[in-house]
């Protein structure tokens, strides 16, 4: 799946989309080195003015390639910590909306370019990262609220818990694709990461009570 989302109806955003568009294939194809803002306003089939109107630079405009792919996983608000409800049952909504980025397919390609990227320049693969990562707050913040309200174990950092956690999914779940050419998950196979990645965080961080997590 390629598409970011259905053509809008404004000229102006009309051509962003365009240009989106174009520069997924023109990435997928050439890579970061490889792809140049002529070559994606060649392919978009609008003038190289443009493309730079909507996007300053080549990694501004990676970087809002890698957001939108982003916000289109989180087309609904991340839910916060509610403390009437089961830790487990809230985690797991937190992790789905991460695995279903993990499997989309655009994502993974433009991954790949940017692991490709880090070869050659990682200074500007760590800044691709870091802004994408900006927008991965709603598990650390969702964490940060449980133990503020006592239910899970306090004293750590939730972005170092967070980490934790989304790394169990990512072992399975994003690393073996992107460097081993593995295929994505079942639908099976991603319930079960999810479970057993939540039950192995709760069993060292939730705090124990009645119905604490389950």
């Amino acid at each position: 799946m390629t598409a970011i989302a259905p053509p809008p109806s404004r000229l102006t955003d009309r051509k962003r989309h365009a240009i989106v568009q174009a520069a997924i294939g023109e990435f997928r194809e050439h890579g970061f080195a490889g792809t140049s803002m002529d070559r994606v306003a060649a392919a978009a089939a609008v003038s190289k003015r443009t493309v730079y109107n909507h996007f300053p630079s080549k990694d501004d405009l990676f970087a809002a390639i890698l957001g939108q792919l982003w916000d289109r996983s989180q087309s609904l608000a991340a839910p916060g910590h509610d403390p009437q409800r089961p830790l487990r049952a809230q985690l797991l909504e937190l992790l789905e909306r991460k695995m279903a980025l993990l499997g989309d397919a655009a994502f993974m390609d433009l991954s790949r370019v940017a692991m490709a990227e880090m070869l050659h320049t990682p200074a500007r693969a760590q800044a691709m990262v870091s802004r994408l990562g900006e927008k991965e707050e709603g598990v650390p913040a969702w964490i940060h609220a449980a133990q503020q309200a006592g239910r899970l174990r306090g004293g750590v950092d939730p972005q170092y818990a967070a980490h934790q956690l989304q790394g169990m999914v990512k072992a399975f779940a994003f690393w073996p694709q992107l460097a081993l050419g593995q295929p994505p998950l079942t639908a099976a196979q991603q319930r079960q990461v999810l479970h057993d990645a939540v039950d192995m965080f709760l069993g060292f961080y939730a705090v124990p009570g009645p119905g604490a997590a389950t």
